[in-house]
């Protein structure tokens, strides 16, 4: 008696990344949407500065955004269950801890 193959699943699409391909650091996310786009603009925000520049726009539907949201609590998921817990800022608002203004350590005390 032969067992019947299960089907393949398939791999998913084949991802090509061009040679110029240019990879950005954001640590400051701003989202917009209309009724038919999810707009994601990614910054790179420096301490002390006022101003971050926008370094990549991206716009998808709101699906596809909330399709994004699965993968990326799926994928965030398995980081803590491989690195332990991610801790969440509570004292304040998350913007006030990762966006404050940048602050100087405290002189060293000067003993005699």
């Amino acid at each position: 008696m032969t067992n019947p193959q299960a089907p393949l699943k398939p791999a998913g699409p084949i991802l090509e990344f061009p040679t110029d391909l240019e990879t950005v650091y954001a640590n400051l996310a701003r989202i917009a949407h209309s009724p038919a786009d999810i707009v994601l603009d990614f910054a790179h925000l420096l301490p002390g500065e006022a101003r971050a520049n926008i370094r990549s726009r991206v716009v998808m539907t709101p699906l596809s955004a909330k399709l994004l949201v699965r993968a990326l609590t799926e994928n965030l998921a398995r980081y803590e269950a491989a690195f332990g817990e991610i801790n969440m800022p509570t004292n304040n608002s998350l913007a006030d801890n990762l966006f404050r203004p940048f602050q100087q350590p405290p002189e060293p005390t000067k003993e005699t």
